[in-house]
């Protein structure tokens, strides 16, 4: 036997258990110390406060003006204002014209956003096929479109539409056999707020293209693939793939484009020269007409406060559409 063999072994030490783990050790990361959980309204209040000053009052006192009888003597200080309950939304609700602006309202609006979405749609969809180059000359082109004024690009539109120095009855007068020279655009209500109605979709769809284009590159290049080698086709991988994962992006945007499309002023109240005539009037411009035209403060806030809750509406639907979403995801 060996020297080595003699030897004897060495004692291993026994293992101590390892103490167990602090309790704020065992805390997730970002819940630790009882003020993390304010931290969000707290970071948040300047943005409320701000929105509770701007928003605030003048909610409020919409309000209660469509309870009052307020006019050009309660406006001066002459009489006090008179409260009349629901009389303002009785006369407005029993109105037969204050219906028709709503149907027209409701249809422009409809006419606007469907447009708006499908060229927004269908020109992100060719954006990502065509050269880098094209891609940003474009972008600059929409932006530079977008970020226009409303009342320059209402300005440019009188004088493209314009009966007798307008381009495009010159333009369309060239074909053969169309004569426009001398057409006023704006003899006829549907055929003026058409024209308006391209204005505001000019000006709206840079901003959907804009955000479809980003989410369009959220797309998995790999589920595309896998789509066409089941045999689905271009349509087939637009309806299957590319639409459910751009779906909370659609809902978001059709429902901004509701909002801002029902609550159209400045294009029809600068191309109808501050006074728009019976068959162009929206909701928007009738209020307007009603408290500072007519001078009932009290009927034009009542007006609003009918669209507010209109627009509420809307509003309701899309978060209901939202969590349908979260759920399934």
């Amino acid at each position: 036997m060996s020297a080595a063999d003699t030897t004897t072994p060495a004692k291993v030490p026994p293992t101590r258990p390892s103490p167990p783990p602090r309790a704020d050790a065992r805390k997730p990361p970002g819940r630790r110390g009882s003020g993390s959980a304010g931290t969000p309204w707290l970071l948040l209040a300047p943005c409320l406060l701000v929105l509770a000053l701007v928003m605030g009052y003048p909610l409020v006192r919409l309000v209660t003006l469509s309870f009052q009888k307020f006019g050009q003597s309660q406006l001066w200080g002459f009489q006090p204002a008179e409260s009349v309950g629901f009389d303002n939304f009785a006369g407005v609700l029993g109105d037969g014209e204050f219906w028709q602006v709503v149907v027209r309202t409701i249809v422009f609006a409809a006419g606007c956003v469907i447009l708006t979405m499908v060229l927004g749609m269908v020109i992100a969809l060719l954006l990502q096929r065509v050269s880098g180059w094209v891609k940003t000359l474009v972008n600059i082109a929409l932006v530079a479109s977008w970020g226009m004024p409303v009342i320059v690009a209402t300005t440019v539109f009188k004088w493209l539409f314009d009966s007798d120095y307008g381009i495009l009855n010159a333009v369309l007068s060239k074909l053969p056999g169309v004569d426009l020279i001398g057409h006023n655009w704006f003899a006829s209500g549907p055929q003026g707020l058409a024209v308006i109605m391209l204005l505001v979709i000019w000006g709206a769809v840079p901003f959907v293209v804009i955000t479809l284009s980003a989410g369009l590159t959220q797309v998995p290049a790999e589920l595309e693939e896998a789509a066409r080698l089941d045999g689905a086709g271009a349509w087939g991988v637009f309806r299957y793939v590319t639409l459910p994962i751009l779906k909370p992006i659609i809902v978001m945007l059709t429902t901004l484009s509701v909002i801002w499309d029902m609550g159209v002023f400045p294009q029809v109240f600068v191309m109808r020269n501050g006074h728009p005539e019976a068959e162009f009037q929206l909701l928007t411009t009738y209020s307007y007409d009603r408290a500072f035209v007519v001078n009932d403060y009290g009927q034009g806030s009542a007006i609003a406060l009918v669209t507010v809750l209109l627009l509420l509406g809307v509003v309701a639907v899309y978060m209901r559409q939202m969590l349908k979403i979260g759920e399934v995801e």
